[in-house]
């Protein structure tokens, strides 16, 4: 096995190394909260760089061509899963900060290492990549009116949007062109094909940076609150739980291959916590828990797709045609 495949496979153990790092940093040197705090962007925008090259762009054409993927990635995202998220979310306390941190990060699909893990299950990675765009857009235009639905309008209000579009110009569009820009200068000279291998390696270092950065600058102003902020981990785990699930049955009722079946439960279960980080930041001080909340549900999230890069291939969505058993479902692939 190569040292990037290695880092593939053991990426959780790499992350728990920073997050342990982090955790020493944001005790030990809590002054350089805002410090780290100022390099959130730039390293968000370098991870989605590196993370954007996995992908051949000359290859999304084709991808973009499956509608039907494109519209269940959407519904799944922005009907099915708020619904499953109204649901959970019933069962926190009413905290405004609470909620407002919980809803911004279970409503936002994953953009970035959505695509690794989804390629680590063998599923359809082009697939991922090609509704990125989609996905991003329309998160920015609903998750204003799911928290005015879920929430009331005095929450939607404090919501500017001024930081969310600049988290897309920055943190995605830029990263996106600069990534198809260096594939065209990777397939006309041998030097951007040595930088592009070279980047290759980077993905999951990158994500470790981002962890490292995010937690060291959001510890301090929250250690004395984690008692409140763990309420959110049962609900991150049973959306775990849940969103698989109906991804499959989703694929099953559209009688998707394997490779876009996992594709979709992948999409249907990540969620855009580091990428939603910097709107929740730029939330005012009574809301100063709403991204711990945010953070923690990447913590969470991280150690449920061990478990789920190797249930989803082997169980949920296999390649063979075996019958799969699911609660109150029998099909056949």
């Amino acid at each position: 096995m190569s040292s990037k495949r290695w880092l593939q496979r053991h990426q959780v153990g790499v992350y728990a190394i920073f997050v342990l790092l982090a955790v020493g940093v944001g005790i030990g040197r809590s002054n350089s909260a805002t410090l780290f705090e100022r390099l959130i962007d730039p390293i968000l925008a370098s991870l989605l760089y590196v993370t954007f090259l996995e992908i051949p762009f000359v290859r999304l054409r084709r991808a973009f061509a499956n509608g039907r993927f494109v519209a269940a990635a959407l519904g799944m995202n922005f009907l099915v899963v708020p619904i499953v998220v109204w649901g959970l979310t019933r069962f926190l306390p009413q905290r405004p900060a609470i909620l407002v941190g919980a809803l911004m990060v279970l409503l936002t699909p994953c953009i970035d290492y959505v695509i690794t893990f989804t390629e680590l299950a063998d599923g359809n990675s082009e697939q991922i990549t090609a509704t990125t765009p989609a996905l991003m857009l329309v998160q920015l235009l609903l998750l204003p009116a799911y928290l005015w639905l879920f929430m009331g309008s005095e929450v939607a209000e404090v919501i500017e949007p001024g930081p969310f579009v600049e988290a897309f110009l920055i943190i995605i569009a830029l990263p996106l062109t600069l990534a198809w820009l260096t594939e065209v200068w990777a397939e006309r000279s041998s030097r951007g094909d040595a930088w592009h291998k070279t980047m290759g390696w980077l993905p999951v270092p990158m994500m470790g940076a981002t962890l490292f950065v995010v937690i060291a600058s959001q510890l301090p102003r929250v250690q004395s609150s984690i008692a409140q902020i763990a309420v959110v981990v049962p609900v991150y785990v049973a959306f775990l739980v849940v969103m698989p699930i109906l991804g499959r049955l989703a694929a099953g009722v559209l009688q998707m291959d394997a490779g876009e079946g996992r594709a979709l439960v992948f999409t249907s279960v990540t969620r855009n916590s580091l990428v939603v980080l910097p709107l929740a930041l730029a939330l005012p001080a009574g809301y100063r828990l709403a991204p711990a909340v945010v953070v923690t549900q990447t913590l969470v999230e991280l150690v449920g797709m061990v478990t789920l890069t190797r249930v989803v291939p082997a169980w949920l969505v296999p390649d063979s045609p075996k019958r799969i058993s699911l609660p109150g479902l029998t099909s056949r692939k």
